[in-house]
């Protein structure tokens, strides 16, 4: 029976939404939080430029705490992808953000790893973004493609194409690749 009970309090303690929390990465001057915040537009809080439901997923969503404080989750747990596809199904509404702060050389930034709708909607893991961008560009999110998407994605394919790798124009690229 004390093993029964005991299997059953691990059990309820892993399952409960209290468990979910954020994992360290290791990276210098990171802390793992957890906070309520509402889920904001950035170019809306800075500029005043709201459109319908966020924009709909293709801007940068940001979390206001309950000190007023715009706070940026500017990474999930996927490489290179923005928080907004995590946040996008929350748009200003509150929800329960856990994962890490990193301060950096004066930068501080969120890695988004958690949020659920507060107070104690389920959690949902940050890792989404995969799965969306495949479902968008109709491959399965098990794909090579979608799985290095960074390599894929015509916006990226086309942005580079314009701009050259560096972001400088393709005159730049081959000045400083040496071709």
């Amino acid at each position: 029976m004390r093993n029964l009970i005991g299997v059953a309090a691990l059990a309820f303690a892993f399952l409960s939404p209290a468990a979910q929390a954020a994992e360290s990465w290791g990276l210098p001057g990171e802390e793992i939080v957890r906070f309520e915040a509402k889920v904001v537009d950035v170019l809306c809080e800075l500029s005043g430029d709201c459109p319908a439901n966020c924009g709909g997923g293709k801007r940068q969503l940001g979390l206001v705490n309950d000190e007023g404080r715009l706070i940026l989750p500017l990474k999930n747990q996927v490489p290179f992808a923005g928080a907004a596809y995590e946040l996008i199904d929350f748009c200003a509404k509150r929800v329960v953000a856990d994962g890490l702060m990193v301060t950096n050389r004066g930068y501080t930034f969120m890695t988004l790893q958690f949020v659920r709708a507060a107070p104690e909607g389920p959690w949902k893991r940050a890792n989404r973004f995969t799965a969306k961008w495949a479902e968008r560009n109709n491959v399965a999110a098990d794909s090579d493609a979608a799985k290095q998407w960074f390599y894929n994605d015509p916006r990226v394919k086309d942005l580079v194409a314009r701009q050259g790798k560096l972001g400088l124009g393709t005159a730049a690229d081959k000045e400083f690749l040496g071709e």
